[in-house]
C-alpha cells in the first residue's frame, strides 16, 4: 500500500508528518511522491484561520474526488479543534485529532479490516506528557526540524492554538539528544528546534531553552542550531545572557509581534508592551554579532484606527526588522476577537498589508545592501534553474552564487551584489 502526505500549517505540522511516515514505513507501508500511485492519502491539517479550515475541506474533497476508491485519512489541528466540522466531511474515512495521530496504521490496518469509518477524537487535558515518537530523516532537506514543545497557555483573544494544541508541555532532554543523534548519523549538520509556544520550552520544571540549546550543541556533528518562531514574553535578559554562550546557535530570531500599538496589543491579549518588544530586541543584538530579526504583524484588527495601524508601521521601521510576515486579520470561531465590535472592512486591511508590504521590503532592500563585500558562510541548499548555487547564512540571509560545493555543506560566500530577494556572491 502506498501512501501520499499533504501537509498544511507549520513546522511542528511538517515534523509530525515525518513522525508519521516513518512509522507507516517501518509498518510495511510504502511512501509515494506521486499522487496517481497512491491508495491512501493523509492530510495534516491547520486550523489557525478560517482560510485553513477551508483549504483543509478543499484538500480532502480533492483526494476523494480524484481518487474516490484511495482511502482519505484526515488529522491535525483542524479536526482536534472543531471535531464536529470533521466528522460532517463525508469524504474522510480516517479522522485523527493531531493528539492521535500516532494512530495512523492501527486506524488503517482496522479500515481495511472492517471497511468502516473511523475516528479517533481524544481532546487534550491538563497535566499531559510530552509525546514524540521520533525521526530520523527529514526527507531530502539540507536541515532537520526537531519538536521540543507543544501547546501554549497564552489564550490570544484571536487564536484558538491552545484548543487545538492543548497546555503547554516540554521534551526532556535524553529525548533530544537521541533523535539528534538519529539526525546526525544521517547527515544532517544543522538542527531547527520548534514548538507550538518554543520559547515556554521547559515550563513548569527546572529547564529552559538554553538547556535545550545546549543539549543539542553537545553533539560535535551539529554545526548549527536555529530557532523556529518565539513569543516575546518568555525571552529574559538572562535567558538570552545563557542562549549567547552557544557558539553554534545561528543569531536569526524570528519573534512574533502583532501589533506595535499598545491599545491593540492589550485587546490582543498578548502579554507585552511595544518598549518591552523593543527592549528585547536591544538585548538580542547586542549579545549576537550580525543578529537578524523577523516577525509577524497582523493588520485590521478588530478596533484598529489609521493611527493604531501608524503607530506599527513607524515600529518596525524603527526596530528595522529584517523580513515582516505580514497578515490581514482573519475571524476565527471560537475565539474572543471574533465577537469584538469594531470589525475592519476587507478593502481597509488590504490597504493596510500593502502600506506595511512597502515598508518592510525597504528595509529588507537596505539590509541586503549592507552584506556587500562581507565574507558570508552558507549552507548549501541546491542549485537554482540560473545554475547558480543557492543557500542560507546563520542568520538566515538568502544567497545566490557562483563556485562548486555539495549540497548541505557550508560555504564562505563573498557577496557581490543584491537583488529583491536575495544577495549574490562567489565562492571564496
Amino acid at each position: 500500500m502506498k501512501i501520499f502526505f499533504h501537509t498544511l500549517g507549520c513546522k511542528v505540522n511538517q515534523y509530525e508528518t515525518q513522525e508519521m511516515r516513518e512509522n507507516a514505513v517501518k509498518n510495511g507501508y510504502t511512501l509515494t511522491e506521486n499522487e496517481d500511485e497512491a491508495d491512501i492519502f493523509v492530510i495534516n491539517s491547520c486550523t489557525v484561520t478560517s482560510e485553513s479550515d477551508r483549504k483543509t475541506r478543499q484538500c480532502v474533497r480533492h483526494f476523494k474526488s480524484a481518487h474516490p476508491n484511495c482511502v482519505t485519512v484526515l488529522t491535525g489541528c483542524m479536526p482536534q479543534s472543531f471535531p464536529e466540522m470533521a466528522e460532517k466531511l463525508s469524504e474522510a474515512d480516517i479522522i485523527l485529532g493531531n493528539k492521535n495521530n500516532k494512530m495512523l496504521v492501527p486506524s488503517l490496518n482496522d479500515f481495511f479490516v472492517s471497511h468502516n469509518r473511523i475516528l479517533h477524537l481524544n481532546q487534550h487535558e491538563k497535566g499531559e506528557d510530552f509525546h514524540s515518537s521520533g525521526i530520523t530523516d527529514f526527507e531530502e532537506r539540507t536541515r532537520a526540524i526537531v519538536k521540543i514543545e507543544d501547546g501554549c497557555d497564552r489564550f490570544c483573544s484571536y487564536c484558538i492554538i491552545p484548543k487545538a494544541r492543548g497546555r503547554v508541555r516540554s521534551r526532556d532532554i535524553d529525548s533530544i539528544k537521541q533523535e539528534v543523534l538519529n539526525l546526525t548519523e544521517n547527515g544532517y549538520t544543522e538542527i531547527v528546534l520548534v514548538g507550538i509556544n518554543l520559547s515556554a520550552y521547559g515550563k513548569g520544571t527546572d529547564l529552559t531553552l538554553a538547556d535545550a540549546i545546549f543539549a543539542v550543541a553537545e553533539n560535535e556533528k551539529v554545526k548549527r542550531i536555529r530557532l523556529g518562531s518565539l513569543e516575546p514574553d518568555h525571552l529574559t535578559d538572562e535567558l538570552i545572557g545563557k542562549m549567547a554562550k552557544c557558539e553554534k546557535l545561528c543569531p536569526q530570531f524570528h519573534i512574533s509581534l502583532q501589533s506595535g500599538c499598545d491599545k491593540i496589543l492589550k485587546k490582543m491579549n498578548r502579554h507585552y508592551t511595544a518598549s518591552e518588544y523593543e527592549h528585547l530586541c536591544s538585548v538580542l543584538r547586542e549579545k549576537f554579532d550580525s543578529a537578524t530579526l523577523t516577525t509577524d504583524i497582523m493588520v485590521g484588527f478588530p478596533d484598529e484606527t489609521d493611527e493604531d495601524f501608524e503607530e506599527t508601521r513607524k515600529f518596525t521601521e524603527k526596530i528595522g526588522f529584517e523580513k515582516i510576515h505580514i497578515f490581514p486579520y482573519s475571524r476565527r470561531s471560537g475565539t474572543p476577537a471574533d465577537k469584538m465590535d469594531g470589525q475592519i472592512e476587507k478593502s481597509v486591511k488590504s490597504e493596510r498589508v500593502c502600506a506595511l508590504s512597502k515598508t518592510a521590503e525597504k528595509i529588507r532592500e537596505r539590509f541586503f545592501e549592507e552584506q556587500k563585500d562581507k565574507i558570508l558562510s552558507v549552507l548549501v541548499e541546491g542549485k537554482q534553474k540560473d545554475s547558480l548555487l543557492f543557500g542560507y547564512t546563520a542568520n538566515y540571509t538568502p544567497v545566490k552564487f557562483d563556485g562548486e560545493a555539495e549540497i548541505g555543506s557550508i560555504a564562505d560566500i563573498k557577496i557581490t551584489s543584491s537583488e529583491k530577494d536575495f544577495c549574490i556572491g562567489t565562492k571564496m
